[in-house]
């Protein structure tokens, strides 16, 4: 019988990241963090992250070391293949992510533009 290969998750997540996750997800008691696009920003859309208490039936949710990240259902088409870091340095620390579908961002960082996708 051949064995069939694991469903590659669609979004996965460093070692700061996974810690960054659950060290939001006990100060907040959170079961888990909402990752979601939203259209604003000078390149047309940001991401979004939140903690919720419950997942949403349509999340799809990836769990990683003891980490929860949901992926709300108008988002995973845009995030399919992102790795998420986190990053801490002397002038800002935040989540970053390397998302092989953006083709433009912002000189900030926080806005990004996706190519031959619906808008939301």
């Amino acid at each position: 019988m051949m064995k069939m290969p694991a469903p590659k998750t669609p979004v996965t997540l460093t070692p700061a990241a996974v810690a960054q996750v659950r060290r939001l997800m006990e100060k907040t008691g959170a079961a888990g963090l909402r990752l979601g696009i939203k259209k604003g920003g000078c390149a047309g859309m940001e991401y979004t992250i939140e903690p919720v208490q419950v997942a949403d039936p349509m999340d799809v949710a990836i769990e990683q070391d003891g980490a929860q990240v949901l992926i709300a259902p108008m988002a995973q088409m845009f995030l399919f293949g992102t790795e998420i870091d986190y990053v801490s340095d002397v002038l800002e620390s935040g989540f970053r992510f390397n998302n092989p579908n953006v083709v433009e961002a912002c000189g900030c960082g926080e806005s990004i533009k996706f190519g031959d996708v619906p808008t939301l």
